[in-house]
């Protein structure tokens, strides 16, 4: 069923994994990146149409518009520093309001201190194997190792003279394929590998809220504090939350009859969300 959904256009590409494509693609002054996006631009979320904006702006000397996407601004900055270029940014909606390091000097820290800034987030870290370092991790967090996986897929295909490839988003597809066990049995095996799972989790009471507090501190820094986000939607009627994970989450667990007043924030990174939901009705 899987790959069904994915045939049928219901999952997204994956937006980490691209942007770390992305990234690597214009510090490396390649532009396959570019160019890929433009052909894909109708099944692009919005954090996908920032690193194609961002990428073209990135060599204007304009400012760069990353929109709301913190991990293309950490990375994006990040190189900024190191390549000593001081590029300036524009940012958009909540992503003016998170805590996010602006500290320059941060370039030549380790990667474990770099995992501790920004409610732990991994995203200074990543930033700095895609700009050149190598230090090893022990049981690093997932996106790391996304990284560590990205770098090492990107030098390998580059070497060879070839473009690197995409993928789909494993996360959403995980997430729609337990989504839909669930309307069909009642039951879910649904096991929640990093936070990106945890707003899917917590709706369908897979997790709790401690033990979301405790396994991923950076949580409380994404387009809302999804701890307390969702504890604050799973006792409204009403949807107000403009974090699409939450919006995602609470949708699949009440049905499409939930009143969502910002229903386009899922374009964030799942643009197809409305019409996989028009196909789950029919399970």
């Amino acid at each position: 069923m899987t790959q069904s959904l994915i045939k049928k256009g219901y999952i997204p590409l994956d937006k980490s994994w691209i942007i770390r494509m992305g990234v690597l693609d214009l510090i490396n002054e390649y532009s396959d990146c570019i160019e890929y996006l433009k052909q894909h631009s109708e099944d692009l979320g919005t954090d996908l149409r920032s690193l194609y904006h961002a990428s073209i702006q990135w060599n204007s000397g304009a400012s760069i518009d990353v929109g709301e996407s913190g991990t293309l601004y950490r990375f994006l900055k990040f190189a900024s520093w190191k390549l000593e270029n001081n590029k300036k940014f524009l940012l958009q909606g909540t992503l003016n309001t998170r805590t996010i390091c602006d500290n320059s000097k941060i370039i030549n820290l380790p990667l474990e201190q770099l995992l501790t800034l920004d409610n732990s987030t991994s995203q200074w870290a990543s930033a700095s194997v895609i700009m050149g370092n190598l230090e090893p991790v022990d049981n690093p967090p997932y996106k790391l190792q996304v990284t560590y996986d990205a770098v090492k897929h990107w030098k390998e295909v580059r070497k060879k003279g070839n473009v690197w490839i995409p993928k789909y988003d494993k996360t959403i597809l995980a997430q729609s394929f337990a989504y839909l066990q669930w309307l069909k049995t009642g039951k879910m095996n649904f096991i929640p590998k990093h936070s990106e799972d945890y707003c899917f989790a917590r709706a369908f009471n897979i997790m709790t809220e401690e033990e979301g507090k405790n396994l991923w501190p950076s949580l409380r820094g994404h387009e809302s504090d999804r701890i307390v986000e969702m504890e604050k939607i799973l006792k409204q009627k009403e949807v107000n939350s403009k974090d699409h994970r939450v919006i995602q989450a609470i949708v699949m667990l009440r049905g499409n009859n939930v009143k969502i007043k910002y229903p386009n924030s899922v374009n964030k990174s799942w643009p197809q969300f409305w019409k996989f939901l028009k196909y789950s009705q029919k399970i």
